[in-house]
């Protein structure tokens, strides 16, 4: 939302190393607008927007408004922490790119990080990815610090643990790491002597994985979790509001990956869908409230779901896990089905 687009819209971003352009598909070749990043300042967390969640602000040197609304904690924190170098790049004379971080750390040049990256995420000789707890918080799809280097040293990808902290920081520079937790975030933002921590408590997710991380909950026995192969990638009860019909009702969610739908049926029984909501360019946030939603009792773990052709669908899980479990699971979706 911002001075051209008065209204919350789903836009393709991207950042530049000196300004911020939107797109109205990512498919499109000329962008909507440009916000420059020079004398920029940005807020977040932002709460102009009490009944939205993980949305921060960007104000430009001529005082014009832009807010953005990130589909989790995690999204937002590193927007808003790559917006902050650009910024910074730019009030200092340098130019802001990912990949200036090689050259900063003296990484050889015949280092392949994305070929490491894949080789790292292999599902049978990769870094296996857990479910960790540390402050009443539980990371899930993660690994601690001393994991990775751990993986580095014995798949001779470097020859001691400081040689693993300079490859390692360089992922992390790049983006195919990022921090997960307080103590990581605090070295990714400069606060300690390397920008990636060998630590046991310093944890990190892989850029493209399913990582979330949500508060111990006592609801947790009552959320459905079953694993399906093929194309069904998730399922489960929600009560939804129609984008025609504004009543609430209760049905059975079946996420396909291939096609990109998310049909949904009658819980009470029947093999044919009551319809379908197309995922592929879709943008799913949580929300903390929408209009009647207090009138019929559904004001908690709310989820939006605006597809490309901008028709809203508003969901509620059974807890804040659930919520983004599922939101987490239609994001992949939307990005890699058809």
């Amino acid at each position: 939302q911002g001075s051209m687009f008065n209204t919350w819209k789903p836009m393709w971003v991207v950042l530049l190393d000196d300004g911020i352009e939107f797109y109205k598909k990512k498919i499109d070749n000329s962008p909507k607008g440009m916000i420059p990043l020079k004398g920029s300042s940005i807020n977040s967390p932002c709460q102009d927007f009490s009944k939205r969640m993980f949305v921060f602000k960007l104000t430009t040197a001529k005082h014009q408004d832009h807010f953005f609304q990130a589909a989790y904690l995690e999204e937002r924190d590193a927007w808003v922490r790559d917006i902050k170098k650009a910024i910074q790049c730019i009030e200092g004379g340098q130019r802001f790119a990912r990949k200036s971080t090689r050259k900063s750390i003296r990484l050889p040049e015949t280092i392949n990080l994305s070929a490491l990256y894949l080789s790292m995420k292999d599902s049978d000789k990769g870094i296996k990815e857990l479910k960790l707890e540390k402050d009443k918080k539980v990371f899930n799809h993660c690994f601690t610090g001393s994991c990775v280097i751990d993986w580095l040293v014995s798949n001779n990808a470097i020859r001691n643990r400081k040689e693993g902290l300079m490859l390692a920081s360089s992922l992390l520079n790049e983006g195919y790491l990022q921090p997960a937790g307080d103590t990581s975030k605090n070295a990714a933002e400069g606060l300690t002597d390397t920008p990636f921590l060998d630590l046991s408590d310093a944890y990190y997710y892989f850029a493209d994985s399913g990582f979330f991380c949500e508060g111990n909950s006592s609801d947790d026995d009552v959320v459905l979790k079953e694993e399906f192969r093929g194309i069904v990638v998730k399922q489960g009860c929600l009560l939804k509001q129609g984008h025609r019909r504004k009543n609430w009702k209760v049905r059975k969610f079946v996420l396909r990956e291939d096609p990109a739908y998310l049909h949904y049926y009658d819980p009470a029984g029947g093999e044919d869908p009551l319809g379908a909501i197309y995922l592929r360019g879709c943008v799913v946030t949580a929300v903390e409230d929408i209009p009647d939603a207090k009138k019929h009792d559904v004001d908690t773990n709310l989820f939006e779901i605006i597809t490309a052709n901008e028709v809203h669908y508003f969901l509620q899980a059974a807890t804040p896990v659930e919520r983004t479990e599922w939101i987490k699971a239609i994001q992949v979706v939307c990005r890699t089905g058809k």
